[in-house]
């Protein structure tokens, strides 16, 4: 298991779009589980929507790219590089994801070519199906952390 200071030696992203707080498994290379926990803080709260907090799909599909992210972090050629989200495909969304909601986000590895990487994503909340996508990102070797 990682904790969001070990996720942050990992990935680049910090608040307030660092959307993985922990990882409870990591098969380098190949698969990782991570939990977001969603409050009502959340600054996207604010506009989306202030009547009736949604989290938007596109921070569900941003998290699961983040975990794929530290999925393939550790291997060597991407060390210490960027992963930039390359593609989107057969993305559904099955249920709204509110305040309170602890997302399960699950990334397995597909494919890898050189730097890029494509799998599929899947993010649950009580184990109930709330997002599916096919993923693709690649790796750019711009160091911009420490």
């Amino acid at each position: 298991m990682l904790d969001i200071n070990q996720i942050k030696e990992l990935i680049p992203h910090r608040y307030p779009f660092l959307l993985v707080d922990s990882i409870l498994e990591i098969v380098e290379g190949k698969k990782a589980v991570g939990i977001k926990n969603v409050t009502f803080n959340e600054p996207y709260f604010l506009g989306h929507f202030p009547d009736y907090p949604v989290m938007p799909g596109v921070l569900i599909v941003e998290a699961l790219a983040q975990v794929g992210g530290i999925a393939m972090s550790n291997v060597e050629r991407n060390n210490r590089k960027i992963g930039l989200l390359t593609g989107i495909d057969n993305c559904r969304f099955k249920k709204q994801v509110i305040p309170g909601d602890q997302l399960h986000l699950e990334f397995e590895v597909t494919r890898t070519k050189g730097q890029i990487v494509k799998g599929t994503g899947i993010a649950m909340v009580n184990n109930e199906l709330v997002c599916e996508a096919e993923i693709m990102f690649a790796f750019n070797s711009i160091e911009a952390f420490n």
